[in-house]
């Protein structure tokens, strides 16, 4: 009973911590609050101090933890301004996302041979990952009912290998893509400015101050009612489709409140929601034996790289047929590979604040979509393929 206690408290006040470490020191910040959650889990798993008994309480939190966060995150998101993302940059959009699609059915052909029968969840979370981010992934997890082991195996190569290509993108790649695309035309920008300079602050600064701490409550709590609709709906469908139920109906109605003014301008949910994946990640983490993790075959890691960087190629390519030009090739594939935090860094790296907008609208259309897409792609690589 104490154990449990104690477990819960780790798990829920941890990610304080690990934030506090992100804000303090840059280079902590750099590798990212998700690796050092990861870190911390495996850590905390692999010294053989919890108890099996704690397994229930560890499967409470990975359920509920996952499905409360997506409605904060979506509260956030201005789905009005998906109408602005228009021209080249929506192309540019639907061909990083085709190209991420047709790069993991392909590695699932290519590798499939090597997997066991279960192989097409990894292609629905890839499909996750690489069209919104870590918590498309966590949520695809649930819904596919991946073990903890290769879920962490494909989020440790993701990081690993999405390193590489973000050095890629931010050193040598505008150069490069510029070989076969289009150079970017400058246009009038309106507030790219101002998002960079709030990019480059801290998003979790100042979440605790009363006036933003009481929304949150609120928002929490309308969360939570999302979360027990999903849970009625649950009991409507067999159990084998439970969870996809839960978290595709608790995104629409995160979605639809998003477009309700009193609930999209409440302050910090996006974070909020990222705290809740902090604690999911932890928690899986810490239920995973590492040995038994690096055990597995290296297909997987060859499948995450195929997709990465073999959807870059193909992005590229497809964007010199229809002259789509370098940087917003470059931005949308970040905003699809890396998600939106990312999308600033490589503006500022290309040295062109209007791509910033664009980026981190295609980013967030990802996250809304990720789900749906994810789920369809994998059932469709278990039936087809």
């Amino acid at each position: 009973m104490w154990i449990n206690i104690i477990l819960v408290l780790f798990y829920v006040f941890t990610p304080l911590f690990i934030l506090h470490l992100c804000h303090r020191f840059p280079w902590v910040n750099k590798l990212g609050a998700i690796m050092i959650a990861y870190g911390i889990g495996l850590f905390l798993g692999n010294l053989n101090i919890i108890p099996k008994s704690a397994t229930g309480i560890q499967d409470i939190i990975t359920t509920i933890t996952v499905p409360l966060a997506i409605p904060l995150m979506l509260f956030s998101a201005n789905m009005r301004s998906w109408i602005k993302v228009a021209g080249k940059t929506m192309l540019s959009m639907l061909i990083a996302m085709f190209s991420v699609v047709f790069m993991v059915v392909l590695g699932y052909v290519l590798f499939k041979s090597e997997a066991n029968e279960s192989f097409w969840k990894v292609g629905g979370l890839l499909i996750g990952v690489y069209t919104g981010g870590t918590p498309n992934i966590a949520a695809l997890k649930l819904m596919l009912h991946v073990d903890n082991n290769v879920f962490l195996l494909v989020n440790t190569y993701d990081m690993v290998i999405s390193a590489v290509y973000f050095f890629f993108l931010i050193t040598i790649a505008q150069k490069v893509f510029q070989w076969v695309l289009p150079k970017y035309k400058n246009k009038t920008a309106v507030n790219e400015k101002a998002m960079l300079k709030e990019a480059a602050q801290d998003p979790y600064w100042g979440i605790l101050k009363k006036k933003n701490f009481i929304p949150l409550i609120k928002a929490f709590g309308l969360s939570l009612l999302i979360f027990l609709i999903g849970g009625g709906l649950m009991l409507s469908v067999p159990e084998k489709a439970q969870m996809i139920v839960v978290i595709l109906s608790i995104t629409t109605l995160g979605i639809l409140l998003s477009l309700v003014p009193a609930i999209n301008r409440i302050p910090k949910t996006f974070e909020l929601g990222m705290y809740l994946i902090l604690i999911f990640s932890i928690d899986v983490a810490s239920m995973v034996n590492i040995t038994e993790m690096f055990g597995s075959s290296p297909h997987l890691f060859f499948y995450v790289l195929l997709v990465i960087f073999g959807s870059l190629f193909m992005q590229v390519v497809i964007s010199a047929f229809f002259k789509i030009d370098a940087d917003t090739t470059i931005v949308t594939s970040t905003a699809m590979i890396c998600s939106p935090p990312f999308v600033p860094a490589v503006a500022g790296a290309l040295k062109n604040k209007e791509i910033v907008i664009s980026g981190l609208t295609v980013g967030i259309i990802g996250y809304a979509i990720g789900n749906y897409l994810g789920v369809v792609i994998a059932e469709m690589l278990k039936a087809y393929f």
